[in-house]
């Protein structure tokens, strides 16, 4: 008996030794894993420490220093969690804002919107009255119909192929895109021009002219801006390479395409209704007016989308959902596509002008106080209202007005003014929507003076609008890329997707090597 409980008392301790064992193991094990935890903490700590302090994202690490490293460590206290701090400023400003935007721009477009459809669709119904009617008004519209209707269509058909041409050429081929199109542009729209001269007709004879200045422009810029090529196909290169990650990038293009393409079909039914409507002149330019707007704010619907996909993927290294941002850009921040739509045409056209009399003024007085007074309001609309501000609208939600100030600003304190004002890729977007429309003259205009040359010069003005309004829809995606690549790299340089093809550049111009025509801005005159 005394045996056994001696054998069992001897069989407890060995089992309960085991267990201690299996405890100090476990221990063991734990605090390697803690220790490891709290590593890749600090790890992912210094990491966030990189990030721009102008991010909406605050970083504030509670109580992590670092240990000195010995042969054996000791078992480290629990990671403190990592807490997220903003300033009253910033929580305005997030990644995920609820906000709409510029709401009463929305609201007058939504207004503007509601009218239009009603007119066009009234204007429709007395284009078809009048069809249905017999006498010299049914004979009028038939023929109209007959001979405007399928040219602009048409054109707008070649206009949505020329755009996914252009999109893809320059996606693929870049560099030699770039030169291409601005000599392209001035080829086609000479052409064009001197083909409505030769029709030898008033009204086309003025559309030709106007095309033919047009293309002389566009050549004398085509030199100017020689010296900027280069560098402006190493950025158009750079940025388009996240296209690559996203499949489905151009699935709100081909939105705005197919919504483009139906609008302009029946707004072309109410144009030809207009005609026999009161103040056929004055409702005209409505017609255009509101089409203009309409197809620049879907033109900066596919511009946002394409700017937020682009921008997580620089600043957060996220692949976003395009449908996701596509709906944020179709609700969220429509008010400020709507107001942009207004405001970045005029500040583009004031660009030119601003660099058309900086050459121009010489000696003279008259147009040096010319100069001068243009250049003061471009440098005031420039900080307020840009076509860089679409990254961060996109991007934080921002309204318009806010982000043109943050977005300029951010390039100030990097010192890339001269940079971003010697960017011509919204110039090689332009003039592929220009080198499109005169395509889609030459064929509206052949084939309407072989059937209806009374109507030669009307179809050829719509055939251009058209085609150049549909096409810039499709270059919203090189657009939206470079601008993010601009906006991005100043919001964060250190940004390990960024290269040093900008600050080189900037080291260029610095050095004086750079003998191009900048920009010119208002301070430049100051006494």
């Amino acid at each position: 008996m005394e045996k056994e409980g001696v054998r069992e008392e001897a069989e407890k301790k060995q089992v309960e030794c085991i267990e201690v064992k299996e405890i100090e193991r476990n221990e063991l094990v734990f605090h390697e894993q803690e220790e490891k935890r709290y590593e890749n903490s600090e790890f992912i700590v210094s990491k966030l420490q990189t990030l721009n302090p102008t991010n909406p994202l605050r970083i504030v690490i509670q109580g992590a220093h670092q240990h000195p490293t010995h042969q054996h460590h000791p078992t480290p206290s629990p990671p403190q969690p990592l807490a997220v701090s903003t300033t009253p400023q910033d929580s305005l400003v997030t990644l995920n804002s609820r906000a709409y935007t510029n709401k009463i721009s929305l609201f007058i477009f939504l207004l503007h919107a509601v009218a239009a459809i009603g007119l066009v669709f009234f204007l429709g119904f007395k284009a078809i009255q009048g069809m249905l009617k017999e006498g010299s008004v049914q004979r009028k519209e038939r023929r109209i119909l007959q001979y405007w209707f399928p040219q602009v269509e048409c054109a707008a058909i070649l206009s949505i192929t020329l755009a996914f041409v252009w999109q893809k050429a320059i996606r693929e081929w870049p560099s030699f895109m770039v030169r291409f199109i601005l000599w392209c542009s001035f080829a086609t729209s000479l052409t064009a021009g001197v083909l409505l001269l030769c029709f030898q007709k008033a009204s086309t004879a003025g559309v030709g002219v106007a095309l033919v200045a047009f293309s002389i422009g566009n050549g004398l810029y085509a030199c100017w801006v020689t010296r900027r090529i280069g560098f402006t196909c190493k950025v158009l290169t750079k940025s388009l390479e996240p296209i690559a990650k996203f499949s489905d990038i151009n699935q709100p293009i081909y939105w705005m395409m197919g919504i483009g393409f139906m609008w302009i079909s029946l707004w072309v039914l109410a144009v030809i209704g207009a005609l026999n409507f009161y103040f056929p002149p004055l409702v005209i330019i409505l017609l255009v007016l509101s089409l203009a707007w309409t197809a620049e704010v879907l033109r900066n619907v596919a511009n946002l989308t394409v700017s937020r996909v682009i921008a997580l993927y620089y600043l957060r290294g996220m692949q976003a959902s395009t449908q996701f941002c596509f709906q944020r850009a179709m609700s969220r921040n429509l008010g400020s596509a709507c107001l942009g739509s207004l405001f970045v045409p005029a500040i583009e056209a004031l660009r030119i002008i601003a660099r058309g009399l900086n050459l121009l003024e010489g000696e003279d007085e008259f147009m040096f106080s010319c100069a001068h007074c243009c250049l003061s309001v471009m440098d005031s609309i420039f900080r307020y209202g840009n076509s860089w501000a679409f990254v961060q609208i996109a991007t934080y939600g921002k309204p318009f007005v806010r982000a043109s100030q943050d977005t300029w600003a951010l390039f100030e304190r990097q010192a890339m003014e001269p940079i971003v004002d010697a960017d011509i890729t919204s110039s090689i977007c332009f003039l592929s929507g220009v080198c499109s429309g005169s395509i889609c003259v030459i064929a509206a205009a052949s084939w309407t003076f072989a059937v209806q040359r009374n109507f030669t010069a009307t179809v050829a003005l719509l055939a251009f609008f058209v085609g150049y309004l549909m096409t810039r829809i499709g270059m919203a995606v090189p657009h939206a890329c470079v601008s993010c690549y601009y906006v991005c790299y100043a919001e964060n340089p250190n940004n390990r997707l960024f290269d040093k093809t900008i600050p080189d550049r900037l080291d260029f111009i610095n050095s004086g090597r750079d003998v191009m025509v900048p920009t010119p801005r208002s301070h430049r005159f100051a006494a």
